[in-house]
Order: structure tokens, then sequence, then C-alpha cells
């Protein structure tokens, strides 16, 4: 599907609307955590996840590197 072929998103209402967004942003961020806590356990460097995620490798090593 083309970017510009997705659905309409959203609501009529903007809280709702919003609540969703909290919600997703909350869901990646458990997600990411968890596949890049995997992604440790089984020797992937701190380069190869940043370049999968698409940030620098110094960004997700501060942000999970504890």
């Amino acid at each position: 599907m083309e970017r510009d072929e997705y659905p309409p998103v959203g609501s009529e209402d903007p809280l709702q609307g919003l609540r969703a967004v909290l919600a997703l942003r909350r869901l990646a961020e458990r997600l990411e955590a968890h596949q890049v806590a995997v992604a440790r356990e089984r020797g992937l460097s701190w380069q190869q996840i940043g370049d999968a995620l698409g940030v620098t490798r110094q960004s997700i090593h501060v942000k999970y590197g504890r």
C-alpha cells in the first residue's frame, strides 16, 4: 500500500485521538525496549541496533545501555 493510499486516521474527538496517540507511543516504547534487549542477548552490536532503528549507536546505547 502506497503512503497516500492509507485510509484517513483520527477521530472527530481530538481528546480521543490524543489518547490513542499516547497509547501507541507507549506500546512502541515497550516494543522497542523488548526488541533491543533481544538483539543484545543475541549479540547484535549497538551500531547494528541503531542502524535498524534509524538512530545513532550512541543514542540507543545511552537509552538502553544500563
